[in-house]
């Protein structure tokens, strides 16, 4: 039986992967996600059915438009494969619970933030927003009327951190260092984890980036580097793994007495 839900989280992944391509390359732009239909970025030609199988039909096809044989991009793949091993890895580590739920959340708002920011350096509100409101929600459902609020206050202070550490930047460089939506995005990392590990966060997301950053810098120095995916990938990495930072910290205190 257990065979069977994973490889239905593995399916379930591979379609929404495909949606949130859709999701973050239109929504930023003002467009509709229905209209008009999936088509070839190069020649428009209409994609019928059986090209729009996740993962399937862009290996059947070569990763070629079966109209004008012109190459596909390979993000579109590397999306539907990222999510469904993001949703299958969330039932495994968390089964059918509330962190499920959370985990899913998570890891969708990763993917349409890859998707979004790498292509337009740009996160719309409404992709942020929403995960705050489900979130929330589970948040109120699993610890009560306080817990929930509590939960709301480290939201609040992880984004007021974060805040800070950007007018520490834009002091520093004298130009813009971040984005606004990369602040929001900590609103989120305070609302599903501890308010401690918005540091660890913050901290992940920084280490990551910065191979990242200097192999794209080198290639070109005028390149702007988006930190939303890191930050999304950060608070995966932690809620994921289940860092306790306090026993961290107390194991630390006692190597140390």
């Amino acid at each position: 039986m257990e065979v069977i839900y994973y490889v239905s989280f593995f399916l379930f992944g591979l379609c929404f992967g495909s949606f949130y391509n859709v999701v973050g390359m239109r929504v930023p732009l003002e467009e509709s996600i229905s209209k008009p239909r999936s088509h070839c970025p190069y020649c428009g030609h209409t994609l019928k059915w059986y090209e729009l199988i996740p993962l399937v039909s862009f290996i059947i096809q070569k990763g070629k438009c079966r109209s004008c044989k012109q190459k596909l991009s390979y993000f579109y793949p590397f999306t539907e494969l990222a999510t469904a091993i993001l949703f299958t890895v969330s039932y495994y580590s968390f089964g059918f619970s509330y962190e499920l739920i959370i985990a899913l959340t998570l890891s969708s708002l990763f993917m349409v933030v890859v998707v979004s920011d790498l292509t337009y350096l740009m996160i719309p509100d409404r992709f942020i927003v929403i995960p705050l409101i489900i979130i929330a929600i589970v948040n109120f459902l699993m610890k009560g009327f306080i817990g929930g609020l509590l939960q709301i206050s480290y939201g609040l202070l992880s984004f007021t951190l974060m805040y800070l550490i950007m007018l520490l930047g834009n002091k520093l460089f004298k130009k813009e260092s971040m984005g606004g939506a990369d602040i929001k995005l900590m609103f989120v990392a305070g609302l599903a984890l501890d308010p401690l590990l918005s540091i660890v966060v913050i901290f992940l997301a920084s280490v990551i980036a910065l191979p990242v950053s200097f192999f794209l810098l080198i290639k070109n120095k005028e390149h702007v580097i988006p930190f939303g995916p890191f930050i999304t990938l950060g608070i995966l990495i932690v809620f994921f793994t289940k860092l306790n930072i306090r026993e961290i910290f107390e194991r630390v205190l006692v190597l140390f007495s």
